[in-house]
């Protein structure tokens, strides 16, 4: 398995394998693709990671920086992040977590925020216990990991590409 940041010509298979890992799931609605083309043509896709295996990309993460209500800046978004369907569970994901979170760290970033599933996240060290809110996800769901100084407090804000508004 290989880890290597996205590069052109990357584009169309990413779209397909998030395609892929998000159908059926029950809290998609199928706009992951989208959400990557998005955050793409913005310029924000701050870190895009792939994984390859056997020259084939099976895997992808993105990080995008986050808006604090108090201004705090140095923060990113995890997401999307996808595996192939038929590579689930073989660790690939984590692998990718691991390593965006090793180069924001090294980067200097000061910590990192998503949208997912506590449990499991949290094996990454994200908790809920933090003082910040988004609007319409539940306080369990939306998860910070500081990597350089304290999670900041208020209202959190992912980049408009999430949303349809690649502004």
């Amino acid at each position: 398995m290989i880890l290597r940041p996205e590069r052109p010509g990357d584009e169309a298979v990413i779209g397909a394998v998030t395609a892929a890992a998000f159908e059926g799931h029950p809290h998609s609605d199928g706009s992951e693709p989208r959400i990557i083309e998005r955050l793409r043509a913005a310029g924000v896709m701050t870190l895009s990671l792939v994984a390859e295996k056997e020259g084939e990309v099976v895997g992808h993460v993105a990080f995008s920086p986050v808006i604090f209500s108090g201004g705090e800046d140095g923060w990113f978004g995890l997401g999307p992040i996808s595996v192939r369907p038929d590579l689930q569970g073989q660790g690939i994901g984590g692998q990718l977590v691991r390593e965006g979170l090793r180069q924001l760290r090294d980067d200097g970033a000061k910590g990192c925020i998503l949208v997912g599933e506590p449990a499991y996240y949290q094996r990454f060290g994200f908790s809920d216990e933090h003082n910040l809110t988004t609007p319409g996800v539940p306080h369990a769901y939306l998860l910070a990991l500081p990597l350089n100084g304290a999670v900041p407090s208020g209202i959190v804000a992912f980049h408009p590409g999430f949303f349809g508004d690649a502004a």
